[in-house]
């Protein structure tokens, strides 16, 4: 079993900055592979929308509405993605949620190795911006 586990977020000022983290996981003996990673969002009472992704060469996709103050970024050695967000907007108050599509090895005995694809969520962290 993989699972995604973030940190970081909490309560920041209007115009500061922060930065979530997530990372990948598995149960002993499960081997997995990461292609694209991302960040998604859902404020109060609207649905869930994306705010950014970056495949495994680093190349990076952001909603319009995050350009120019987060970054997204993954450090593939570590199965994690990254995202710093700075001169935050209350507007940016949500829960975010990490993304991973993985592929899950679940038979070695062919060649290629037979690969389940997955595609996990993380548990959700708040983000919350005063003004």
């Amino acid at each position: 079993q993989v699972r995604l586990v973030e940190s970081g977020g909490g309560l920041v000022q209007a115009g500061g900055s922060t930065t979530l983290s997530c990372a990948a996981s598995a149960a002993s003996g499960t081997s997995f592979s990461i292609n694209n990673m991302g960040w998604y969002r859902r404020a109060s009472g609207k649905q869930r929308e994306l705010v950014a992704t970056v495949t495994r060469d680093g190349i990076a996709n952001y909603a319009d509405f995050v350009k120019g103050r987060f970054a997204i970024s993954r450090d593939n050695s570590e199965r994690a993605v990254y995202l710093q967000m700075s001169n935050l907007k209350p507007e940016d108050a949500a829960a975010y949620y990490c993304n991973a599509a993985t592929a899950v090895i679940i038979d070695t005995s062919t060649i290629p190795p037979r690969t389940r694809n997955i595609e996990l969520w993380g548990q959700g962290i708040l983000v919350t911006v005063s003004s």
